[in-house]
């Protein structure tokens, strides 16, 4: 898998939420929701396009991570919680 960095803002289809992004955004810094758009990250080639709702929130490494579950093809992913994301949904999760 390969990472392909690509700086985009967003707004989300979940809460409505302006998302500037940074090159490693890919979901809602309000409601951690993210939208199935990626085969590997940053590639924007998928095609189901599906909403990805956030699942759990785990500790790893030091770090938060949140995966997210695809409402339409079941698809999940780990990302990392990002510095601007909201804290009380983060932890809502866990």
């Amino acid at each position: 898998m390969t990472f392909i960095k690509k700086k985009e803002d967003f707004k989300c289809d979940n809460c409505q939420t302006v998302n500037v992004g940074n090159g490693y955004t890919d979901h809602c810094k309000t409601c951690l929701w993210s939208k199935h758009v990626d085969i590997d990250p940053g590639d924007r080639e998928e095609k189901c396009l599906g909403m990805m709702k956030p699942m759990e929130c785990r500790m790893v490494n030091g770090e938060y991570r949140v995966r997210n579950k695809c409402l339409s093809c079941r698809f999940e992913r780990w990302a990392p919680v990002l510095p601007n994301d909201d804290m009380d949904t983060t932890l809502s999760l866990s």
